[in-house]
């Protein structure tokens, strides 16, 4: 039996025996495997199947009514060197992930810390409803709708004209510079989203005997508190929030729709997002629209890593 042949039995014998391995696991703890089936086969179904199956149709061209046809590379190709508007929705998804990601998770962190040393309990729970509403309310963005409107009936113009900071109604939304500034200020308005719960939630369930241990050993202040003893026991909330404020600022579209248009003037409010709706429900061009998918995708997981390994250092 020469080298080759030796590992190739070895191979063999050794997934043999992780096989079976495997079989007296799961027959040892069926109950347990049977309780997460269902979430097991819907995940599958649901989230698997259909990232798999985009990543696969990213390299075809399909219409929905012809059949996929493979082309390669080419919707990538296309993506970065024939396709200025993707550049721009690049450039937008970018501007608004890393000024509303960053301020809206330490935003809702900060404000979860305060209301978190309310010490009455309907007051507590009234306040983290308060902060809370704008994100359960869906279409509360209506409002900023009403407030940055471009006649003379809206507040905005109105409290400027009557001021004599302005003559005439400002075009807010069909004005390229003032169309980010604005949508900027209403994501941040509803950041408040199931990441800030978590933070709640992880504060409240901190051992308090954690802060009298603390101060025996050097604490002396608020700030220190939360560094070494605060944050370090809720590394668990901190990680979903950072999952959830990334997925969110990475995926904002509808709010900017509604408010700026759809398309907005110049592409001004255009993510990633936005142009993939565009080519996967508007034009009906899949594969084009699952390339986009697929790198927003990465992107992502990507920053979900980079995230996670900083918040790893927190409280070391």
């Amino acid at each position: 039996m020469n080298e080759n042949e030796k590992f190739i039995h070895k191979l063999s014998a050794y997934m043999k025996n992780k096989r079976s391995n495997l079989f007296r696991e799961i027959k040892k703890n069926k109950i347990s495997y049977l309780l997460i089936a269902p979430y097991c086969i819907l995940f599958i179904l649901f989230y698997l199947v259909p990232v798999c199956m985009s990543i696969g149709l990213s390299f075809t061209y399909f219409n929905i009514l012809e059949p996929a046809r493979f082309v390669g590379w080419k919707n990538y190709v296309d993506l970065f060197f024939a396709d200025e508007v993707f550049l721009k929705a690049v450039k937008n998804t970018f501007l608004f992930a890393i000024i509303t990601g960053p301020i809206g998770y330490f935003l809702a962190l900060f404000i979860a810390w305060m209301i978190n040393d309310i010490k009455n309990s309907k007051i507590r729970a009234f306040m983290t409803l308060i902060f809370y509403a704008p994100t359960i309310s869906g279409q509360a963005y209506i409002v900023w709708k009403y407030i940055f409107s471009s006649d003379t009936y809206g507040m905005a113009n109105g409290w400027l004209m009557k001021w004599g900071l302005t003559f005439q109604p400002i075009l807010w939304f069909e004005d390229e510079k003032f169309i980010a500034p604005i949508l900027i200020i209403v994501v941040l308005w509803m950041s408040m989203g199931t990441g800030f719960l978590s933070f709640i939630a992880g504060l409240q369930n901190v051992d308090r005997s954690l802060y009298e241990a603390g101060y025996m050993d050097g604490i002396t202040n608020r700030f220190q508190e939360l560094w070494y003893i605060t944050l370090p026991a809720m590394k668990e909330q901190l990680m979903f929030g950072a999952v959830m404020t990334i997925t969110s600022s990475f995926a904002i579209h509808d709010q900017l729709a509604a408010l700026a248009g759809f398309p907005s003037v110049n592409y001004a409010a255009h993510t990633v997002v936005s142009h993939l709706i565009d080519y996967g429900t508007v034009r009906f061009e899949m594969g084009y629209a699952s390339a986009i998918a697929t790198l927003l995708f990465m992107v992502m997981i990507l920053c979900n890593k980079l995230v996670q390994s900083l918040l790893r250092k927190v409280g070391k």
